[in-house]
């Protein structure tokens, strides 16, 4: 029985320390992806701020601004909501967070009576609503660990279109914003319509003083009001584009941490199994000696009694001198 569990025990440690190794590779592999996938976070800036500039001078020379994509619905009825996931799992809470902050925002919108529309960017939050038979405008899979400008692209105009014909009133971006490789947050951010003052503001940047540096002046050609028509959507696009690399990074943290976690547990485990394996094989040894030990006694006590069984005499029918009973008399007496 304790041979048995012992041989139990060490095929479950051997399988740990398969695991141990696999999450330690996966590990390292997410630590190196990160430095990546933060460079390329970092090299987006400088697009998405000089494409805000461009627009903020176009503004300040247009005078007024009339995009459809910056004008707010008076009603709003029809909320698309772009979440994006990872296609692979294994990333701790991270697509849990994000497909979370989804349905409340869609449980909110509901509370006001708003129709909703999914437009889900990963394999996993697709199979999740999918799963759960909610209402799926458009999937785009197969890029949420190297995403592109090209894929930004797809998924705004997946969005861009219905919301210019009516279809959505209002668009939602649901992402994981990266802070840094321990600390990342799901957000939940307007995308369409944009915000005007955002946009003529600078997305953050601090605004234009007198006397804080001096400004160009420039002339455009065709006229500032259909230059910034064309270049709203690009703005959406870097937008969208940024939310992407934002959550690429966000997920090989994620992945990074989690397999830390499993790396660290495995370990925890192979010691306390084989701890448990060294008690095994001590009762086992234990058990043996024992054993062996009371064999010997056994043997020693029966040898024993077998000899007092054969000399015991029975001095009241035979005498003191009497010969055994199992012995033919001696000669000359009978």
């Amino acid at each position: 029985m304790a041979g048995g569990q012992e041989r139990i025990l060490k095929r479950r440690i051997a399988s740990v320390n398969a695991t141990k190794k696999i999450t330690r590779a996966m590990e390292l592999i997410a630590g190196s992806r990160i430095v990546k996938a933060q460079a390329r976070v970092h090299a987006a800036v400088p697009y998405s701020e000089q494409i805000t500039e461009v627009v903020r001078d176009l503004a300040a020379a247009g005078g007024t601004v009339e995009s459809p994509l910056l004008q707010p619905r008076a009603e709003i009825k029809r909320v698309a909501h772009v979440v994006l996931t990872a296609d692979r799992g294994l990333c701790g809470g991270y697509n849990s967070a994000v497909i979370r902050a989804a349905e409340g925002s869609m449980k909110e919108n509901a509370e006001q009576g708003r129709d909703y529309a999914l437009v889900v960017v990963g394999r996993k939050a697709e199979g999740y609503f999918r799963y759960r038979n909610f209402r799926i405008h458009s999937t785009f899979t197969g890029f949420s660990d190297q995403p592109s400008y090209d894929d930004a692209r797809r998924v705004a105009r997946a969005v861009e279109a219905p919301f210019l014909a009516g279809e959505f009133d209002l668009v939602e971006l649901i992402y994981t914003r990266f802070v840094s490789a321990g600390t990342q947050e799901v957000v939940v951010r307007p995308l369409m319509p944009l915000d005007r003052e955002l946009v003529l503001g600078g997305d953050g940047l601090p605004d234009r003083v007198d006397g804080g540096g001096p400004s160009a002046t420039y002339e455009f050609e065709p006229s500032p009001e259909s230059i910034l028509t064309q270049l709203l959507p690009r703005y959406a696009e870097a937008r969208l584009y940024a939310a992407l690399l934002n959550a690429a990074a966000s997920e090989h943290a994620a992945r990074q941490r989690a397999m830390k976690a499993a790396t660290d547990n495995a370990e925890d485990l192979i010691v306390r199994l084989t701890r448990v394996m060294n008690r095994a094989r001590q009762d086992a040894i234990t058990t043996e000696i024992m054993e062996i030990v009371g064999g010997a006694e056994a043997l020693r006590q029966g040898h024993d009694r077998g000899d007092a069984d054969v000399f015991t005499l029975d001095e009241s029918r035979y005498g003191h001198h009497a010969h055994r009973p199992d012995q033919p008399a001696a000669p000359g007496r009978r």
